[in-house]
């Protein structure tokens, strides 16, 4: 399968835990086109106290790789978007700067804790979604709250949250208890957006022609275009609809 779309991961180099270098991004950017993904939105971590790189310095670093990718990867369409990890203003730092968004658009990828309670998880998606911004819950399969609690995905999904997890978790490659959490998230049309959540070629690379040929095997072909491709380009036409 060609024209699919990752989301979700890190290949704009030496800003977080993801590539270190040119090379590593430009071997993930491989996978990524060997995976049959052709649109790709990279999302730096934004974490207090852990990843805040300077956006200026993320978009210089990403305009480079896009260049450097232009001769190898012609047909590959690059973008920047930024995972944000929650904080309790966190309202205030999204506006400040379109990059703490999804190519500078109103969906915002949020990240939480496995130490968040669901109350935090519920009033912080609420915080964005009054404010006119449209979160997506980055790999809910890691957040204990919502893996014990999947009538809380689905009350989030009901407020105006997108769910997203990662390609791994649902092929299996995280483990039987992730799999068989984001397998009923699948079964019950919770799925908004996969991500590969690629931060290199070994342990955390790209899967995401996996993940697609699995949903599908699972619900179908046209699910798994609405989540690998028809849900991204929704954000892609939002940044280039924007006055």
């Amino acid at each position: 399968m060609q024209g699919l779309f990752d989301m979700h991961c890190h290949i704009v180099p030496g800003v977080d835990d993801g590539a270190g270098d040119m090379r590593m991004s430009l071997a993930i950017l491989k996978e990524e086109k060997d995976n049959g993904v052709t649109d790709v939105i990279m999302t730096p971590h934004f974490r207090r106290e852990m990843f805040e790189t300077d956006r200026d310095t993320v978009l210089q670093r990403f305009l480079t790789v896009r260049e450097e990718a232009k001769s190898v990867f012609p047909n590959m369409r690059l973008y920047i978007g930024c995972e944000f990890h929650s904080n309790m203003d966190m309202e205030q730092i999204i506006a400040s700067d379109p990059l703490f968004r999804m190519i500078g658009t109103r969906y915002v990828l949020l990240e939480f804790s496995s130490a968040h309670s669901r109350s935090y998880i519920k009033e912080r998606t609420y915080a964005l979604l009054s404010r006119g911004y449209q979160p997506i819950l980055a790999h809910v399969e890691r957040y204990p709250a919502l893996a014990k609690d999947i009538d809380l995905v689905e009350e989030l999904r009901d407020m105006g949250a997108y769910i997203q997890v990662n390609a791994d978790a649902l092929i299996g490659k995280d483990g039987w208890g992730f799999k068989r959490f984001t397998g009923k998230l699948l079964k019950e049309g919770m799925i908004d957006f996969i991500g590969s959540d690629a931060h290199n070629i070994s342990d955390r690379a790209c899967h995401i022609g996996k993940a697609y040929a699995r949903v599908a095997r699972k619900i179908g072909k046209s699910e798994a275009d609405r989540i690998f491709i028809h849900n991204p380009a929704e954000i892609v036409s939002a940044a280039y609809e924007r006055p």
